[in-house]
């Protein structure tokens, strides 16, 4: 029998996937209708929108499901993403307006792009490449390996100057929540290339002591002069509204405020699917960054927990595909896409409940957003398919072979 990738389907990912997505409409549609109603416009709209982009997405699942793997480890082809992609992202700094006070859309008729979430994936990519053919001298040199005995890049091709120079470009839209997730995403890259384990704990702890200094500098210079700095104008409430969001509920307090009080009304068990309060108005961008409140306040605390559990089974099965993988570039593209949406995951939590600034990331699979549902449903069939390739090498390296007997040629 033909071994084919049908047969090693990995039904642990596919499954949760599909729940979370499915699950993901039916939120997007509990969080629009209301306001969609009270404007007067039908209240499928916006899921009518994610619907379409979900077929898009299963109809993706199934293209990328079939492609073969080493056409992904060609220089040449990820190039040529990389250059669409920067020509995007600089498109969409420059020429594009301001979209709650930042740039990053760009819309071609009806259809719009973020390609800031696109390149969540390419770099995952381009740093899978680079890293799986750098273990020989990972294993023998270190660290040292990756950055070529210079802490400095020595020229352009360095794969330091690449993630910089794209994630700079996403810092100046400015789009905080992307490029950090970007940042981490590299970091734990990094961390799973094969360097020594003091490593981690260094970029880490630089990383943590870094990100601490920034806030407390934040806090003491003073919101409103941070806020004068180009660029950074909008960013600055969302400081001021992590430092006390009750200090101005009218304006950059009022989202944080409302999240929790989103919060507050569900309770254990929640309001009832449908019946949230905060999404009627009174707690902007309900159906996008602050989903997750408004999951709490209809499902309470035990219906979200049940959704975090589901999502985090599905991460670690992702991680624990990237872990069982051979091959070293399936290996690194496991892990640095179960790392995004952990990432991912962690920002948006983290911002909702006032651990951290809140940065506009949105909730995998829950938030309302084609863009986002597309590059989610790549990442995921990509790891299907590293499963799925992965379980049929070993199966046919196992098998036992059978060379077919010669016919005996009679002379009687």
């Amino acid at each position: 029998m033909k071994l084919d990738k049908r047969h090693f389907l990995n039904y642990s990912i596919l499954i949760p996937y599909l729940l979370l997505s499915i699950l993901g409409l039916i939120i997007v549609y509990s969080t629009t209708s209301a306001l969609a109603i009270q404007k007067g416009v039908s209240p499928f709209g916006m899921i009518r929108s994610q619907g379409i982009f979900f077929v898009l997405s299963l109809i993706t699942i199934l293209i990328t499901y079939k492609v073969k793997l080493n056409v992904l480890k060609k220089k040449g082809f990820i190039g040529i993403f990389i250059i669409a992609e920067t020509i995007l992202l600089l498109l969409s700094r420059f020429i594009t307006d301001t979209v709650n006070g930042a740039h990053g859309w760009l819309s071609f008729g009806g259809f719009s792009i973020q390609p800031a979430e696109y390149l969540k994936i390419i770099i995952v990519w381009y740093l899978a490449l680079v890293f799986s053919k750098k273990q020989e001298e990972i294993q023998r040199y270190d660290y040292q390996a990756l950055t070529h005995n210079q802490w400095l890049p020595r020229d352009l091709s360095d794969w330091r100057w690449m993630v910089l120079f794209l994630v700079a470009i996403v810092v100046i839209m400015p789009d905080l929540g992307n490029a950090t997730i970007l940042a981490l995403t590299t970091l734990i890259m990094i961390s799973a290339s094969g360097i020594a384990y003091r490593w981690f704990s260094s970029l880490l702890a630089i990383l943590v002591g870094g990100s601490t200094v920034l806030l407390y500098s934040i806090q003491l210079i003073g919101v409103e002069r941070f806020s004068k700095i180009p660029v950074f104008g909008y960013v600055a409430k969302r400081f001021s509204a992590f430092y006390n969001p009750f200090n101005d509920l009218s304006d950059s307090g009022h989202q944080l405020a409302n999240s929790y009080y989103a919060m507050s009304n569900g309770g254990w068990f929640g309001l009832g699917l449908g019946n949230s309060i905060e999404k009627q108005g009174y707690l902007p961008e309900a159906h996008t960054d602050f989903v997750f409140s408004i999951v709490i306040e209809e499902l309470g605390f035990v219906g979200a927990s049940l959704i975090l559990a589901l999502l985090f089974f599905l991460i670690l099965r992702i991680i624990l595909v990237g872990i069982r993988a051979r091959d070293p570039f399936n290996s690194m593209m496991a892990i640095g896409i179960g790392g995004m949406l952990l990432t991912q995951t962690f920002i948006n939590i983290g911002g909702i409940s006032g651990l951290i600034p809140s940065t506009g990331v949105t909730f995998p699979f829950l938030s309302q957003g084609g863009n986002s549902l597309w590059v989610l449903s790549i990442a995921i069939a990509l790891v299907l398919n590293i499963d799925a390739s992965e379980k049929r090498a070993l199966a046919t390296q196992e098998a036992p072979s059978y060379e077919k007997p010669q016919k005996i040629q009679s002379y009687y």
